[in-house]
């Protein structure tokens, strides 16, 4: 991939799930994996917005290249501009491992801040 639209900075974040030794159950923590430098645009559907079980939520996809690399799986999520988004689609490898494409996408109601 050209360097040129390679002009964000990203970092991408694993799951990590641990136990509490006290009840026994499972916790799901965010710890960084990687920073690179990627292209993300946002992607404009007709229909921002659609109604869940009575609740509004909205979407802000994105459309992320970055160069290839073989450690990026779709469980992850990424960190762009103080936004969370979540993995949808994808990583899909372009060319013969030139970049990686994904599609990820922000929900207003997830509730979870990075």
């Amino acid at each position: 991939m050209k360097k040129g639209p390679l002009n964000r900075r990203i970092q991408f974040e694993r799951p990590v799930t641990t136990r509490d030794p006290t009840y026994n159950t499972s916790k799901t923590t965010w710890e960084p994996h990687a920073k690179v430098w990627a292209e993300v645009r946002d992607v404009l559907p007709s229909r921002a917005e659609s109604v869940d079980e009575s609740a509004s939520l909205q979407q802000r996809p994105a459309r992320i290249r970055m160069r290839y690399r073989e450690d990026i799986t779709p469980d992850m999520r990424v960190i762009y501009r103080g936004r969370t988004l979540e993995i949808v689609s994808g990583p899909a490898e372009i060319g013969r491992r030139d970049g990686l494409e994904l599609i990820a996408q922000e929900l207003s109601t997830r509730g979870e801040k990075p």
